[in-house]
């Protein structure tokens, strides 16, 4: 079996404080949980245990099987964290709570489809107490990482500590392997629909809201028949209830807060295509809203004409005609990226370079086999909005998976040598802590041998 500490503090303490599902499966829990430890006034349930080391396990993908007195250790450390976080006034405010409350629901949303589908697969009563529930999860999670800042806000390391840290690794022939990294840069243009092809929707939207508010058709039925949402057939365009919260895009909640009960709004436009809107009903703070989508269909003449205009700039490119940073600040279509000359940002880490080895298999496929300065062939592709669009990739550095080098790789090691810092601190302030903490282990875990003296030689 491999043990825990394989993986970094940072990236245990990752999957602890910002793993939810473990969290979420919790809401279906109908027996009666054990108690594995009190730790001042914060429990670690048996539940708890299980739920983690699956979610341990998976992140690693196999990687890393760990013992339940193991996992019990790593979520006691968190505790002790939390515990004294509200000890040391740690400060967390109601606005940093519901920020990350929201990139959650946004998360789980994508995954699941809709608010009530997250509501459903995890067993709450409502989104009301869905997001109860992530609100106390987060602020444990923000107190966690706030003690972790503020016990070793004040560590760093020398370069001379670097280069021993360094060469200690490797004496003892441990020097770490860096996965193949790369920079990439993009030009998109989109195939949009034309002016006349956009006013042709519009009218059959109008056609429709007519139909249903003279005629008396169902608009369940006009949805079900016309709709372009790839959940109509579920749900019938119905939405269910949406809050100003919700992650619903801003144009749609815009015009389905300024409806009455019963109305039909005018057709509008999102990233999605052209809508109406139908007010069910008012609930509160939410609407319970169904809708109609309609996207126009892109023409085989026109998705060409975009390509042909891709394939010259990626011939002016190659040619050295204009550099390729010029061309995605003149060209590209993609507002995130064209003023930084089309520089991609991992939306993962917010850093500009992709491990390729965790890289989308389908981009993995299109830039593998390029070498720095390379361009990849004009490729289609589609958002999950629809949007239909070429790119042009340029890969603008790459570095191939290799042994660490302390010159090539001296940010990488520092960052390493820093993180074993900041854990060998968090270690030696446990020790002092544990001492002061109420602490009460359940009997089945006070056979565990623990790194730390969390039996206090005493229970």
């Amino acid at each position: 079996m491999m043990q825990l500490k394989t993986m970094s503090l940072k990236s245990i303490s990752s999957v602890l404080i910002l793993g939810l599902l473990p969290f979420l499966s919790s809401a279906q829990e109908n027996k009666i949980d054990g108690v594995a430890v009190v730790i001042g006034k914060n429990i670690v349930l048996d539940s708890d245990i299980e739920k983690f080391k699956q979610e341990v396990e998976l992140r690693s993908e196999g990687k890393v099987q760990i013992s339940d007195c193991e996992m019990l250790e790593e979520l006691m450390q968190q505790k002790l964290l939390a515990h004294h976080a509200v000890v040391d006034s740690v400060v967390v405010s109601q606005s940093e709570i519901d920020s990350r409350v929201q990139r959650s629901i946004a998360f789980f949303t994508q995954e699941y489809g809709s608010e009530d589908k997250v509501v459903e697969a995890y067993g709450f009563n409502d989104v009301k107490d869905l997001k109860k529930e992530l609100g106390r999860v987060q602020k444990e999670n923000l107190l966690i990482e706030k003690e972790q800042q503020k016990v070793t806000e004040d560590i760093d390391v020398t370069p001379e500590e670097v280069r021993l840290y360094f060469n200690g690794l490797k004496d003892k022939e441990e020097l770490p392997e860096f996965p193949a990294e790369v920079q990439l840069a993009q030009i998109v243009l989109r195939a949009e629909a034309t002016e006349e092809e956009n006013n042709e929707i519009i009218d059959k939207l109008n056609k429709i809201k007519k139909e249903i508010e003279v005629d008396g058709a169902s608009f369940k039925l006009k949805a079900i028949i016309n709709s372009d949402d790839p959940s109509v057939g579920r749900n019938g365009g119905n939405m269910g209830p949406i809050t100003k919260d919700s992650p619903f895009i801003k144009e749609f909640k815009e015009v389905a807060f300024s409806l009455d009960e019963g109305q039909i709004s005018e057709p509008f436009k999102t990233i999605f295509g052209y809508h109406i809107v139908l007010l069910n009903k008012i609930k509160g703070n939410a609407r319970d809203v169904s809708h109609i989508l309609m996207t126009p269909e892109i023409s085989d003449k026109k998705l060409e004409e975009t390509k042909q205009k891709l394939d010259s700039i990626r011939i002016d490119v190659a040619e050295g005609k204009i550099k390729f940073d010029e061309a995605a600040r003149k060209y590209s279509e993609d507002k995130e990226t064209k003023n930084s000359g089309g520089l991609i940002v991992n939306p993962y880490t917010g850093e500009t370079t992709f491990d390729l080895t965790r890289m989308d298999p389908a981009l993995y496929g299109r830039i593998n086999d390029l070498q720095k300065g390379e361009l990849s062939e004009v490729f289609y592709d589609e958002t999950r909005a629809g949007e239909k669009m070429y790119k042009l990739i340029f890969m603008k550095e790459r570095t191939n998976t290799h042994k660490a080098d302390l010159v090539e790789d001296y940010v990488k090691v520092q960052q390493l040598a820093l993180t074993k810092k900041k854990e060998e601190t968090i270690t030696k302030w446990s020790k002092d802590k544990i001492l002061e903490t109420y602490i009460k282990l359940g009997s089945n875990y006070k056979k565990c041998n623990f790194k730390a003296n969390w039996k206090k030689d005493n229970q």
